[in-house]
């Protein structure tokens, strides 16, 4: 508008600095006409004007309505919406949360890569995770029995039963998960077993050199665990995760005293048996108790983990075992012996969608005792392996988890597998 005036009053001198060529009527007609050709100018000057003004009136709306959307949604996700799943020492299907990440505002545990029996993420109230599984192990073991009496050091008058077992078992499971709160789940195992058993050996008490093999092989439930575990703090800054967990294993699946075994001095026609079952059980034989405390501290850029766990065995009385022409030899009661464990590890971060884990396992097993008496044969065992894992986030609800142990002592299997795919709903 004020260019228009002064574009005006250039006009208006330069006719004032031409005099002689108009006359004054002929002037003020084309001021006149300059004059409305300006108005017409400052009248699109100012609709122009309102345009902007709506369109910037238009924008701050579009500006407003979209911070008020980002506010709702924040606050929803924030009071809603769960925490993406997590992968789980279980378990579980998991939150996609990096591994030695700080833990978020709902205050939860890292994620890593499971390797051990007792997953350290929890459920998320109101979800559920299946996980599939499958297991294979495998041992062998050579073992010398001198059956006689030494006249001297070096003269044995008797036989000697050398045997060499070779075991492999292959167990597939359906866990099921249930978050009852932020702090609380539950678990339930189903397993199913597979087993084979391959003994080479020499028949004892018949004095032959030729050796032979003994096959045997089983199928059937294992033994279901519930567990429930709860996470026992809320951790500030440089202080680790608690998780108390509490398992039960039950007797469903075949016992160890209802297979045949092949007799060493009771059966008929057959005073010199292996001692061994012809068909395999693939249950324990007996209930047991589990208290753990696992830990998780984080630590950029891993998280270190690990737990303690006191597994109770409870005993039978009045056990008996099948022999192979049908009848009951008594046992007596018997008291397998506890268990003491620890186990300790590592967890990396390898990218947004994987991680890799590794960690020991050690286990302390008791001495069994048969009617009250510790069983001669039977001495404290201790258990350790070497476990390496990794863990991939298929996609927000699957996690593949992959793990592999090696066996520290010669009591422990040589090798173990497994493979779970945790799935959240």
């Amino acid at each position: 508008m004020t260019g228009s005036v002064l574009v005006l009053c250039g006009s208006l001198a330069h006719a004032q600095a031409v005099p002689g060529r108009k006359t004054t009527p002929q002037r003020v007609e084309a001021l006149e006409q300059l004059v409305i050709e300006q108005g017409v100018q400052i009248d699109s000057m100012r609709q122009q004007l309102r345009e902007q003004a709506d369109r910037q009136r238009e924008l701050e709306r579009s500006l407003a309505e979209t911070e008020r959307s980002a506010q709702s949604s924040a606050a929803a996700a924030a009071t809603t919406a769960p925490p993406p799943p997590v992968v789980t020492p279980s378990d579980s299907g998991g939150r996609p949360v990096r591994v030695g990440a700080a833990p978020q505002e709902v205050n939860q545990p890292p994620t890593v890569a499971p390797i051990f029996d007792q997953p350290g993420i929890l459920t998320q109230p109101g979800r559920y995770v299946l996980e599939p599984s499958i297991q294979y192990g495998y041992s062998s073991s050579n073992r010398v029995a001198l059956v006689g009496y030494t006249v001297i050091p070096a003269l044995l008058i008797g036989l000697i039963d050398v045997r060499e077992v070779k075991r492999s078992t292959l167990t597939a499971a359906l866990t099921g998960r249930w978050g009852l709160t932020r702090r609380l789940e539950v678990e339930a195992k189903l397993p199913y077993v597979i087993r084979s058993d391959d003994s080479i050996s020499r028949e004892i008490f018949t004095g032959t050199a030729f050796e032979r093999a003994f096959n045997a092989s089983g199928n059937a439930i294992g033994d279901i665990e519930l567990a429930a575990r709860y996470q026992i703090n809320q951790p500030q800054a440089d202080e680790p995760f608690l998780i108390g967990s509490l398992r039960f294993k039950t007797r469903t699946g075949k016992d160890p005293f209802e297979v045949v075994t092949d007799c060493v001095t009771r059966c008929d026609g057959n005073t010199t048996g292996t001692g061994l079952p012809l068909d395999l059980p693939t249950g324990s034989g007996f209930y047991s108790l589990q208290p753990a405390l696992t830990w998780l501290f984080p630590s950029d850029p891993a998280v270190f983990f690990g737990g303690v766990s006191y597994t109770h065995n409870f005993g039978r009385s009045n056990i008996s075992r099948l022999v192979l022409d049908g009848q009951l030899e008594s046992i007596g009661s018997v008291k397998p012996g506890n268990v003491w464990g620890i186990n300790f590890g590592m967890g990396l971060a390898l990218n947004e969608r994987s991680s890799f884990s590794m960690g020991v396992d050690l286990n302390s097993v008791g001495r069994t005792k048969q009617n009250g008496v510790a069983v001669p044969s039977s001495v404290r065992t201790t258990l350790s392996s070497l476990l390496l894992g990794y863990s991939y986030r298929y996609s927000p609800k699957t996690t593949l988890n992959v793990s592999v142990g090696a066996g520290l002592t010669r009591d422990t299997p040589d090798l173990t597998l497994s493979v779970r795919l945790p799935m959240s709903f």
